[in-house]
């Protein structure tokens, strides 16, 4: 398997974690698991093309540098955030549990499912 096709793999493995915290309203855990769909997307589409990993967390940046459509880059970088906030209790005026609802985490879980569909047909 290259190296690129691991990266999908987990994606693919954490959209299915993204979903099951959505339906168990794990609301904030839905939205960390998209953005690390995201991310580890891009990254494989970067890895594929560029034959290295690029050292980032910035999903907007990769969207940019990949020129993805701009419809698209917009959701993304609406998801960039949720990698700290999700997470860290000190990022926000909120605790990471209380910050997403669920229209947060099915507009999250879309942008990364749009994603992989992007990536899905950059790829064939």
């Amino acid at each position: 398997m290259e190296e690129f096709e691991r990266w999908i793999k987990q994606a693919k493995a954490d959209l299915d974690t993204a979903e099951y915290n959505l339906k168990g309203k794990k609301y904030y855990v839905c939205a960390n698991y998209s953005q690390q769909v995201v991310e580890k997307l891009l990254k494989a589409v970067i890895i594929k093309d560029k034959r290295k990993l690029i050292k980032t967390h910035s999903i907007t940046k990769m969207a940019k540098m990949l020129e993805l459509p701009k419809k698209l880059i917009f959701k993304i970088s609406e998801l960039e955030p949720v990698q700290q906030e999700s997470k860290y209790p000190d990022v926000s005026s909120k605790l990471p549990f209380e910050e997403y609802d669920e229209q947060d985490a099915n507009e999250f879980l879309n942008t990364a499912e749009e994603v992989l569909i992007w990536v899905t047909n950059k790829l064939k």
